[in-house]
């Protein structure tokens, strides 16, 4: 007797909502879809509230409108899908600064991530090394190599260059250092590009070019109304039972899929699925795939992560620059390490009162302690540090808000991405109804996540043939 396919999701943020919906859209029709979600809110790092009356991210704030290739995100994708393509909103104000030597200066143009295609637009942050990028005759790196973005950018421009413009900028999107993070991973393009380039600038230009911009297109987007209305959304379109409050504890092999074991210790709710996606970050799923395959969980394991806090002030009237924002490097010796003028950047957010909505960024892997602050001394720092980085003493917030990340940002070594993928052969090999997702295997941002999932999605409906059984 035939029946309905089931599919568990475990792990209700944006990647596991995609896979859901890429479900609903592709699997045959009366699957049963169950996202299962510890927290209390779907959503993972997206998530949207309220400052002094007005919405404002307590995660993420925006989304890439491009792919790497130049072609439309997956998050703009599923956006269109949901039916929420006309919410999308860009920066008004784009041009972003760094905090050096006391003061703000504007990001060099022409960079990627900081990394500079041309050398004399950034000597007034950085000044490169006296024999910059010389061509050694061979591209700078080999078939298979990766290596820490920072190793790559020392040798060829100098410390200054990662210290002052590439390191606060992977900050501001990983938290970490770019002595630790992949090429690989979190600069794709570049590190395709030095595979056949001989000079650093030559390979930032080549990665430029191979995915050109309409002069004037926007890079940045957001939904107005906040980006919890993608989630929300999402969730809906997905037709998916949403069980929040439900930790999955254990995941077992049956002979007709995976039993989950769901809910309290004392308590517990033995649930049968045909699949499993895991959307989780690293070590929950390593926890859960240890009794399954140890080969795995242990390479999954392995993925450390930054904790992070984010510190929203509603300020009333303060003198602000015309940026959106800006970045500062570790060597600057400040807690912040970036900084958003929200109802600068974003214009659907300016308030005719003159409130502005300013956010700081405070954490870094490997150096967190500022994080043992309790909220009011983190609010008192924030605030004197934007003072002092403005050169004007701000008002006192109205009201302000501290949204505590912990664990939020993977950090990925270089050998990352071989390392995910020979655990995910391993995986598919063994038990191809259960499939990986998330950031810490793809990379951080709403569109990787949503790819992240929509594949996953693609693995289960492969697995299961393509039809209900």
């Amino acid at each position: 007797m035939s029946r309905p396919w089931r599919v568990a999701v475990v792990g209700g943020g944006i990647a596991g909502l995609a896979a859901a919906v890429r479900l609903r859209d592709r699997a045959p029709a009366g699957t049963e879809i169950t996202v299962y979600e510890q927290s209390g809110a779907l959503g993972g790092k997206l998530r949207t509230g309220e400052l002094a009356g007005q919405p404002v991210e307590f995660g993420a704030e925006s989304f890439l409108m491009r792919d790497p290739a130049g072609g439309e995100s997956a998050a703009v994708t599923l956006i269109r899908r949901l039916g929420l393509a006309e919410r999308i909103v860009h920066p008004t104000v784009g041009q972003a600064a760094l905090a050096v030597d006391g003061g703000l200066r504007p990001v060099p143009g022409g960079t990627l991530v900081g990394v500079p295609g041309d050398l004399e637009r950034v000597a007034t942050v950085a000044r490169p090394a006296a024999d910059a990028d010389r061509d050694g005759g061979r591209p700078l790196l080999g078939p298979d190599e990766d290596v820490a973005v920072g190793t790559l950018v020392r040798a060829r421009l100098g410390d200054e260059v990662v210290d002052r413009l590439v390191d606060p900028m992977l900050g501001g999107v990983y938290a970490g250092r770019a002595d630790d993070l992949s090429l690989v991973t979190t600069m794709p393009a570049l590190a395709r590009a030095a595979r056949v380039e001989h000079t650093l600038t030559g390979a930032v230009r080549a990665a430029q070019a191979a995915a050109p911009r309409a002069p004037g297109a926007p890079v940045f987007g957001t939904l107005a109304g906040g980006l919890s209305t993608l989630v929300e959304a999402a969730a809906t379109a997905s037709g998916a039972t949403v069980r929040l409050h439900a930790a999955v504890r254990e995941l077992t092999p049956t002979s007709e899929g995976w039993r989950l074991t769901v809910g309290p210790t004392r308590d517990p709710e033995l649930v049968e699925a045909d699949a499993v996606v895991l959307a989780l970050p690293a070590r929950p799923a390593a926890r859960l795939l240890a009794p399954v395959t140890s080969e795995v969980a242990t390479t999954i394991g392995g993925l450390d992560y930054a904790s992070v806090a984010l510190v929203t002030l509603a300020l009333p009237d303060p003198e602000l620059p015309a940026l959106s924002g800006f970045l500062v490097p570790a060597t600057e010796g400040l807690l912040i390490k970036a900084s958003t003028f929200f109802t600068i950047k974003w214009g659907h957010l300016a308030r005719p009162d003159g409130i502005a909505l300013v956010r700081a960024s405070v954490g870094r892997y490997g150096d967190e302690t500022s994080l043992h602050l309790a909220d009011p001394d983190l609010v008192a720092t924030v605030h004197r540090e934007l003072s002092g980085v403005l050169g004007v003493a701000l008002p006192a917030p109205l009201a302000s808000h501290v949204q505590r990340w912990g664990g939020a940002l993977p950090q990925y070594a270089p050998g990352h991405g071989d390392r995910v993928a020979a655990a995910r052969t391993a995986l598919r090999a063994a038990h191809p109804t259960l499939v990986l997702a998330g950031a810490g295997l793809d990379g951080v941002g709403i569109p990787v996540c949503v790819r992240s999932g929509e594949t996953a999605a693609g693995e289960i409906i492969e697995a299961l043939g393509g039809s209900g059984s």
